[in-house]
């Protein structure tokens, strides 16, 4: 995804919070984008970040079929797994009912 079609997403599209991530959805091809900016820490806190959140995207992304998605990682994300975070972002979506 280009950072126009990232930027049109991020200021267009509703925020789903969660403890550790916002969510935003638009339809689309299914792409994603992964934001963790420098609040999060240094770059290796922000690449685990980026590559949690990548990994637990993919197992719950048949949850939302059709969507292009813009992750953007909260500072509470230090020290959460793949696991729990696939379970946090399962029940938003289950909250948001895919959309």
């Amino acid at each position: 995804m280009h950072s126009r079609e990232i930027r049109e997403i991020l200021d267009t599209c509703r925020p789903h919070r969660a403890d550790r991530v916002v969510v935003f959805l638009r339809p689309g091809q299914g792409r994603l984008a992964v934001i963790a900016g420098k609040r999060i820490g240094g770059a290796v806190q922000r690449n685990r970040a980026r590559r949690v959140l990548r990994a637990a995207w993919t197992q719950i992304a048949p949850l939302v079929p059709e969507r292009d998605a813009v992750l953007v990682a909260r500072d509470t994300i230090a020290g959460a797994g793949t696991r729990e975070m696939v379970d946090e972002m399962s029940e938003l979506m289950s909250e948001v009912g895919g959309a």
